[in-house]
């Protein structure tokens, strides 16, 4: 198995990183870097800045717009983008629905969806999850009832990210009683200027609204707005979830924060001398070190066996689980490193005030942020589980 980079490889890299340094905005990476979080109009910029160039959809073949890269581009832009501290598109549109549209979408969903996901008239965000099903989709209750040309769609979905900045929703709804749950659901699109569909924002522990909640009442929606076949849903919605877990373990994200954290221990000082010179950090800092050393190994491997044609079967669920729980010890380490300095959740405290990096101020918020980790994508507890079942059960 080759772990290294081909030359062409390579070359595509450092062609990134020169994107990356002349197209960047500088205005959108300081508050990648601060954990300030984008406003619609940041994402519409970059995604703009990106669709130039042809490399938004990164997962789509070169016939729908994307750029029709491999695995390891696909991993080496989204290393580079990490590092240089760009924003993570949202992944709604270009990453899920995208992909699924071209899977089992018509040839006129196609053509008039694609498009408007690429050049940004449309934002789109998930309505998969309710209050009652989270991990377990399948016992999802929001109804659609076909009427004529159109469906009735009642019911409540909740967590939908970013949703506040979003016009439409793609929705797994019930379509079907009898047999399995899982044989009853379909899944439609739904634009969320719709009489009968009101968004809620839902406020987090670090003071943001993120997420939202979605009620249906009587919301009629154009059977056209069906994807693939009705209680067809499950299988589509196993696909679009493969797409939402693409490069997850966040090796890039990783190595930003572990950078943040190394310049903040060389230049703060606790009980006498510097943090990276303090026993406790520095071994906790060790211990972080070599778990993302594996994960970076490991995601190689993953990325050698797509080269080679192979699946990677576990490895996703293996990637998930570790990659968030590096994430996590950094953001905790860094928290821990600023000690009485990351209580308040104050933006306005300046590099000056405190003789820290401006980033500092945002800690605390972004530490809370990084919870939910564990639980989008595929909560860690389910990824046991997958791991237990492929690799320890006979």
């Amino acid at each position: 198995m080759d772990l290294e980079f081909t030359e062409d490889e390579n070359r595509f890299r450092n062609e990134v990183r020169t994107f990356l340094k002349q197209k960047l905005p500088s205005s959108i990476s300081k508050k990648v870097r601060c954990g300030i979080e984008l406003d619609r109009e940041d994402y519409l910029r970059w995604g703009a800045i990106l669709n130039a160039r042809g490399w938004l959809a990164t997962t789509w073949p070169k016939e729908y717009g994307g750029p029709g890269w491999t695995a390891v581009e696909r991993h080496i832009f989204t290393e580079e983008c990490a590092v240089n501290a760009a924003p993570r598109m949202p992944a709604f549109g270009l990453t899920m629905l995208g992909p699924t549209i071209i899977k089992f979408g018509s040839e006129t969903q196609k053509q008039e969806i694609l498009p408007r996901i690429l050049d940004g008239t449309d934002w789109w965000c998930q309505g998969f999850s309710e209050p009652g099903a989270g991990s377990d989709l399948a016992s999802l209750k929001t109804r659609a009832v076909r009427d004529g040309d159109h469906y009735v769609v009642n019911g409540q979905k909740t967590w939908t990210t970013l949703g506040q900045h979003a016009n439409r929703i793609f929705c797994l709804v019930r379509t079907a009683t009898e047999g399995k749950p899982q044989g009853g659901i379909s899944f439609i699109l739904v634009d969320l200027d719709t009489p009968g569909v009101d968004m809620r924002p839902i406020r987090l522990i670090d003071g943001s609204c993120e997420v939202n909640e979605v009620f249906f009442t009587d919301a009629r929606v154009p059977a056209e707005n069906l994807v693939g076949e009705e209680n067809q849903g499950w299988s589509i919605a196993k696909y679009l979830l493969t797409h939402e877990r693409t490069n997850i373990a966040g090796v890039g994200f990783s190595m930003l924060d572990l950078e943040r954290y190394r310049n903040l221990a060389a230049t703060t000082w606790r009980d006498g001398r510097r943090i990276a010179d303090h026993p406790v950090f520095a071994a906790r800092v060790a211990e972080i070190e070599t778990d993302l050393e594996a994960l970076r190994i490991t995601n190689l491997r993953m990325l050698a066996d797509a080269r080679d044609g192979a699946a990677t079967g576990v490895g996703s669920s293996l990637l998930k689980l570790k990659g968030t729980q590096v994430r996590q010890a950094l953001q905790d380490l860094y928290r821990s490193a600023l000690g009485p300095h990351a209580a308040p959740v104050a933006d306005e405290l300046s590099e000056n005030e405190l003789a820290l990096p401006v980033e500092a101020a945002r800690a605390a918020p972004v530490y809370f942020q990084h919870r939910k980790l564990s639980i989008f994508g595929g909560s860690n507890e389910i990824q046991r589980n997958i791991v237990a079942k492929e690799l320890l059960w006979e």
